[in-house]
């Protein structure tokens, strides 16, 4: 259900932008403002009020260089070039590639390899990766690592969640592996990372099989159609042009450090709540309002409703829903959750989250995010604790390698200069 507030009529919007309705009509031709059908009876449409002011905006900027500078990095102008991800008029693509389309008929490792050299084909390589180290000895109960430097991962003692494991993973192995340091070998530098980053998650060494096997192996007893809808997972996550984590690994890159410290820098980024954090508020949500044992019924959507409307009352954000990229909704989320519903139609937990779902949507206007379907994911398929944050590192885990390497051969060193705007003295040099 789209509120008023978001959507208003032509008049409108041509005068808020200062132009006659033949131009706005061209804006909308080129993508640049959204329409959607207003009044049927008179066939009217109405349009995307964040577009308009989005568009007054660029044009606000244009004529303000440097006010233009200062919002560049917040949701502002681009600041570097890539080949990699486009996302424009709702859509998604791994260089030029439908991201969706991907979702649906490719592996994760053809994506990666995809982001990495423009070419599916070079999946093999990844497929084919081994390590020069082990990743399944065990840390003592105190959390020492053995005095061998052993990796000492995947039987660790202590309540870490995946990534945190992943972390201390990535910091041994850059000690130990010197290829990483030939600049010439990133793919097959690229490709260990995964494979070290899939055994310390499965907790196995050494196993074969995709990434998406591996894991429906050790978190869902194998089944074919829980392989396919992480793949999927995999896939939408694996990129999404400049975010916090991403351009965290573009920037440890400029300085010329390898590919391990690059993941490290952005697997670090990917924790906050504001960002790959969000499947964890999510999860908390649903937990909240949809309790074990309510099915699609009346019940559900009064306890989704009930629960929606406390939280708002309380002042907090709902999270899970809407995307400033995408006013008509996530196509990852939809297309996840296509997928889901198609694999597993009956399953209660799919069930209590489409009723969160349908209230949401109802009450904010916004359609859920590509973190609510990780979760309906997760909780479907019965998925362990912290699974839908460590699908989406993984699987972003892509873009993260795909954007250190464009960065490194760009030799470009990220370094924006800083407004001041602390004291000024008599004693200071200006």
């Amino acid at each position: 259900m789209m509120r008023d507030a978001q959507w208003i009529s032509a008049q409108a919007a041509a005068k808020q932008l200062g132009v006659t309705l033949p131009t706005l009509y061209a804006y909308v031709s080129r993508g640049l403002i959204h329409s959607a059908p207003g009044n049927e009876q008179r066939r009217t449409r109405r349009y995307s009020s964040a577009d308009v002011h989005h568009l007054i905006e660029q044009k606000t900027l244009r004529r303000d260089p440097a006010r233009a500078a200062t919002a560049a990095l917040d949701w502002g102008l681009p600041v570097l070039e890539s080949c990699l991800t486009l996302i424009a008029d709702g859509g998604l693509w791994y260089r030029g590639q439908n991201a969706l389309d991907l979702a649906r008929n490719a592996t994760f490792e053809e994506v990666a390899a995809l982001l990495w050299t423009g070419e599916r084909s070079d999946a093999a390589t990844i497929r084919a990766a081994t390590l020069p180290y082990r990743a399944t000895l065990s840390v003592s109960s105190d959390g020492r690592v053995p005095p061998d430097g052993s990796m000492a991962l995947a039987h660790i003692d202590l309540p870490l969640a995946p990534i945190q494991r992943w972390e201390i993973a990535l910091t041994l192995a850059a000690a130990q592996d010197l290829a990483a340091f030939d600049s010439t070998r990133q793919i097959q530098t690229g490709a260990r990372i995964l494979r070290l980053l899939t055994d310390v998650l499965t907790t196995t060494d050494g196993e074969e099989g995709t990434v998406a096997a591996r894991l429906a192996r050790a978190w869902a007893g194998g089944a074919a159609d829980a392989q396919r809808l992480i793949d999927a997972a995999l896939i939408l996550c694996a990129d999404h042009e400049l975010n916090i984590s991403t351009f965290t690994a573009r920037v440890v890159a400029s300085g010329g450090a390898h590919l391990y410290l690059a993941v490290a820098g952005a697997m670090a980024a990917v924790q906050g709540f504001r960002h790959g954090g969000q499947t964890e508020l999510v999860a908390a949500l649903l937990r909240e309002i949809s309790p074990s044992g309510v099915g699609e019924s009346s019940t559900a959507s009064e306890l989704a409703r009930a629960g929606i409307a406390a939280r708002l009352r309380r002042g907090e954000v709902i999270p899970g829903f809407g995307h400033r990229l995408y006013p008509d909704g996530d196509p990852r989320a939809r297309t996840l959750l296509e997928l889901l519903r198609a694999a597993r139609p009956a399953a209660p937990a799919l069930a209590r989250a489409s009723a969160v779902m349908a209230v949401g949507e109802e009450v904010l206007g916004r359609p859920p995010n590509i973190d609510f379907a990780l979760v309906a994911l997760a909780q479907t398929l019965e998925l362990p604790p912290g699974a839908p944050l460590a699908i989406f590192a993984l699987g972003r885990t892509a873009g993260w390698i795909a954007h250190a390497i464009e960065q490194a051969q760009t030799e470009q060193l990220l370094r924006p200069r800083a407004a001041y705007t602390g004291p000024l003295t008599s004693t200071t040099e200006l």
